[in-house]
């Protein structure tokens, strides 16, 4: 079955995203760790993890993924910056633990004419000092649209941050389709080359998540502008082979497009009746 969520407000709780998850069709979600524009977090509630342990367990809610703030920039000039990157990302992984079979998602950043190398080199080095053997949650990179200064604009800037850290075995991709398209990757026209492509320079074992958004802006535009499924450049007949690819069917995807509940319970269901179930 598909495993298809959105977005979700996390200011009520886990159990509160796992029953509005539940009403508006999905069986995974994604939300903020903490204030996406900030860097405060509101302390555990470890009886509300618990129970929403065991409503998703009895629910089928798998794969949940939390994604880290917009503040955070593992690459900045300001050392400072740096260091509050790496804190919020050591402090939301301890939290984390809590809720199994969780993946973290965050930006790789933004180097700030500093240079693309010097940006891999300190996303990197963030990396290094927050990724432990022990932990159990996979950290994914996001593929990024290119914008700016942005690092992780194409796949071989990913595989160079992955080739410099040690525990890269807990690492993985978060394929935005939104951020590759918007990045000059033709997943309209060839969505089997870029694929090739990925399993070349990174290997699709370690994709593990995808951000499902149409763009608003044609391909190659480096805007990154999300778009409602099916109202966009990418359009919904990419989708439904992207929902039903080999190599991808077995992912959970998760929507961020412009949209309220009801708008992300109808492209949920649109998504769902263009699945093609094998028996």
């Amino acid at each position: 079955m598909l495993r298809i969520g959105c977005h979700l407000s996390s200011s009520k709780g886990f159990l509160a995203m796992g029953k509005t998850a539940t009403k508006i069709g999905a069986n995974t979600f994604q939300f903020f760790t903490r204030n996406p524009r900030g860097g405060s977090v509101k302390p555990l509630d470890l009886d509300d993890i618990k129970a929403f342990n065991q409503y998703a367990k009895e629910n089928d809610i798998e794969k949940i993924l939390a994604h880290a703030p917009y503040t955070l920039n593992a690459c900045a000039k300001d050392e400072g910056l740096r260091k509050f990157a790496i804190n919020t990302m050591k402090d939301d992984l301890s939290r984390i633990e809590y809720i199994p079979g969780t993946m973290y998602n965050f930006h790789p950043g933004s180097h700030v004419k500093q240079g693309v190398e010097i940006g891999i080199d300190y996303i990197a080095e963030a990396l290094n000092q927050v990724l432990k053997e022990e932990q159990s949650t996979t950290v994914l990179l996001e593929t990024m649209a290119g914008k700016g200064s942005e690092i992780g604009r194409n796949f071989e800037e990913l595989r160079a941050i992955i080739d410099k850290v040690e525990f890269n075995h807990k690492l993985g991709i978060c394929l935005d389709t939104c951020h590759i398209f918007d990045g000059g990757y033709d997943i309209v026209s060839d969505l089997d080359g870029v694929l090739r492509n990925f399993d070349e320079v990174i290997g699709l074992n370690r994709l593990k998540a995808i951000h499902i958004n149409d763009s608003k802006n044609p391909i190659g535009s480096h805007k990154d502008r999300h778009e409602k499924i099916g109202d966009g450049n990418i359009g919904l007949d990419t989708f439904v082979r992207i929902i039903n690819h080999e190599h991808l069917k077995s992912l959970p995807f998760y929507l961020e497009t412009p949209n309220e509940l009801d708008g992300y319970e109808y492209e949920i269901k649109l998504l769902r009746s263009k699945e093609i179930i094998h028996n």
